[in-house]
């Protein structure tokens, strides 16, 4: 049937034909290497904003340009901003895991670096 056809179609071009694994996003990726900073996250307790670098197509570097700066939120950032940015060098990707008691420092961590990533054309 026609349905099963276009299904498999668009089953099958999300990934690379080339024939090499290890150069399958090349050939559809548009990033351009370059340091980009997310848009501000508004959380209750002020805004929180990361700056991404991309070098060879890869995340290479995340680092925190704005935390709220209050006793209780650098109680908690002190132990969760540098998890969520391990585990998105490692997935490569914005989609972590909230940090149990930081869920306003995650979603703010995911949100800003998404941003970052939209301006560079990364697609994770």
């Amino acid at each position: 049937s026609p349905e099963a056809g276009s299904q498999d179609a668009s089953s099958s071009s999300g990934r690379s034909s080339t024939g090499s694994s290890t150069d399958s996003s090349d050939a559809s990726t548009t990033t351009t290497d370059g340091t980009y900073t997310g848009t501000a996250y508004q959380s209750p307790y002020g805004a929180m904003q990361v700056e991404v670098t991309i070098s060879g197509g890869a995340i290479t570097d995340i680092q925190w340009v704005q935390l709220p700066a209050d006793h209780h939120s650098l109680m908690i950032n002190e132990q969760a901003a540098p998890i969520v940015v391990s585990e998105a060098l490692s997935a490569q990707s914005a989609q972590v895991d909230s940090v149990t008691g930081a869920s306003f420092t995650s979603e703010g961590f995911r949100e800003s670096l998404q941003s970052a990533l939209d301006q560079a054309g990364f697609d994770a």
